[in-house]
């Protein structure tokens, strides 16, 4: 969790820094971002310690001592799997309640704190919105303070038509001028070129595009910060977004985006249709007539003289057509991203709980078969694990909010990898194989080689066993009933004719009479 919410730090450090922010609202701000990142951190936590603490348990023998008692691995497994199944239904509480509330706040803290400083709001290259009637871009912005601004082009909105931008200023240097604890900002202009549309009332001088242009060698702007200087960053915004939804809210929210993008596609459909005109020639309007002869072209019926002007308004038409097509695809698209979005945070608050409990299975009987413990080896397991199914998770999403994959698909498909991977994976611990014994594996090639192979037998007999490192501590862990049960399958568990012909070389070495036994 510390180091994601570094990360986060990090992130974000352009938002938070140059704004004389308190440390009480930057830990108010991380506090709100901290539960968010729960989806992510939970799943590599469960992996990372179920692989440490049942890789120390087979590093240090403690499971060959339980195995030696009775003790099954799933047996061992049983109170951490019940806690597991505890911590996945808490995750889903988690997910459902806490994360909406905090990226509420975290968003409503986020708004607010960037409104505390307007001068740190302009930034090069690009046009910034300093209140409500300016727009401002400067290319380049240098000094102590980053106070004097070069090549400076500023939108401003008439008094008279606030709904657009109709004064344009244009500036080759300016200057931002102000004192500590005051509530105006003085922007200072040099060489400035002044535009402004005249508003008309009349038609005739609107048709003419009046405005005026001025020159000036300097020119002040006064920028009133009473509104940024007084922002309560606690206050509540209207906001709206899928991450701030519960399970029963997205439901309701995808029937009312489901059910209105539909109408929209039904009412540009009917709309496109009436437009092509067809709803004209139904049966009441069009009368029969007789053709003489029978034209080639519907054009041959129609005058000379209106035939070009036909065409030309036929190809308007068609054009006009096209680009309501392609502008309406584009906002169906992004009905469908959101709708997509949506159902994304919908089945991910339920991913994550079995999630959780698929890599437990994963962690904990390969913790089990690699035999080691710490931050070493099962850390970097973990890691690449983790990775693997984050990643699978991203670019499954990402695809999914544009379409390309169903959101049900997209949610659930990282977890349905794990799912048997961590079947495998538990079923090879509970029968003490391991993923991949090397040695045995080429023993095994220079066995039908005809090679001999001795060092992988526990005893010398007239036969060489193969066995696995987890197979070889399975013998010699047992005592000898626990053997004889082995030979006489008499535990109720299914061991390989490898394992079974070792133990009767065992009890052979220990003075047993394998024929009698038998």
């Amino acid at each position: 969790m510390f180091i994601f919410v570094l990360q986060s730090i990090w992130l974000y450090i352009s938002e938070l820094a140059g704004k004389d922010l308190a440390f009480s609202v930057i830990l108010k701000f991380l506090w709100f971002f901290s539960p968010k990142l729960i989806p992510m951190v939970l799943p590599l936590t469960i992996l990372v310690a179920s692989l440490m603490v049942f890789g120390s348990f087979a590093e240090k023998y403690e499971f060959a001592a339980m195995k030696s008692t009775g003790i099954s691995l799933q047996r061992a497994m049983r109170s951490l799997m019940v806690f597991i199944i505890a911590l996945a239904g808490i995750a889903f509480i988690f997910t459902n309640n806490v994360i909406p509330w905090s990226e509420y706040k975290w968003q409503n803290l986020r708004r607010n704190i960037a409104q505390l400083s307007p001068s740190m709001v302009i930034s090069e290259g690009q046009f910034s919105q300093v209140g409500d009637d300016f727009n401002i871009k400067v290319d380049k912005k240098h000094g102590d303070r980053d106070q004097f601004l070069d090549n400076v082009i500023i939108h401003k909105k008439n008094p008279k038509r606030p709904n657009s931008n109709n004064i344009v200023i244009v500036a080759e240097e300016g200057e931002l001028i102000g004192e500590k604890d005051s509530n105006t900002l003085t922007l200072l202009l040099k060489r400035v070129n002044y535009y402004e549309d005249v508003v008309t009332n009349k038609q005739e001088d609107k048709n003419r595009l009046p405005f005026a242009k001025s020159y000036l060698a300097e020119y002040a702007i006064n920028l009133d910060l009473t509104k940024f200087n007084d922002i309560d960053v606690d206050k509540e915004n209207e906001l709206n977004s899928h991450n701030m939804y519960q399970v029963h809210e997205l439901v309701r929210e995808i029937d009312t985006l489901s059910t209105a993008y539909s109408s929209d596609i039904l009412a540009f459909g009917d709309n496109m249709y009436y437009r092509t005109g067809f709803v004209k020639f139904n049966d009441d309007n069009v009368k029969d007539s007789v053709l003489t002869e029978t034209p080639a072209s519907i054009l041959d019926v129609i005058e000379p003289l209106r035939k070009g002007e036909i065409i030309t308004m036929a190809l308007n038409n068609v054009k006009g057509t096209l680009q309501s097509v392609n502008a309406k695809k584009n906002e169906f698209q992004i009905k469908t991203k959101r709708i997509n979005k949506h159902e994304i945070a919908f089945h991910e608050k339920f991913a994550l709980a079995i999630a959780c409990i698929i890599l437990f299975f994963v962690g904990a009987p390969l913790g089990a078969i690699i035999r080691k413990g710490g931050m070493g080896l099962p850390m970097v397991i973990a890691i690449l694990l983790f990775l693997t199914y984050h990643f699978i998770g991203i670019f499954a999403k990402n695809s999914a909010e544009d379409g390309t994959m169903h959101p049900f698909i997209a949610s659930w498909l990282s977890t349905a990898i794990m799912l048997p991977l961590s079947i495998w994976l538990t079923y090879r611990a509970t029968t003490d194989q391991g993923v991949f014994d090397m040695d045995t594996f080429f023993q095994r090639i220079a066995r039908l080689f005809g090679k001999k192979t001795t060092d992988a037998a526990i005893v010398d007999g007239e036969q060489a066993v193969l066995l696995t490192q987890s197979e070889k501590a399975l013998v010699l862990s047992r005592t000898d009933k626990q053997l004889i049960a082995i030979v006489k399958n008499t535990e109720g568990e299914t061991y390989s004719n490898e394992v079974i012909q070792a133990a009767k070389q065992q009890l052979k070495l220990k003075g047993f009479d394998l024929e009698n036994l038998e």
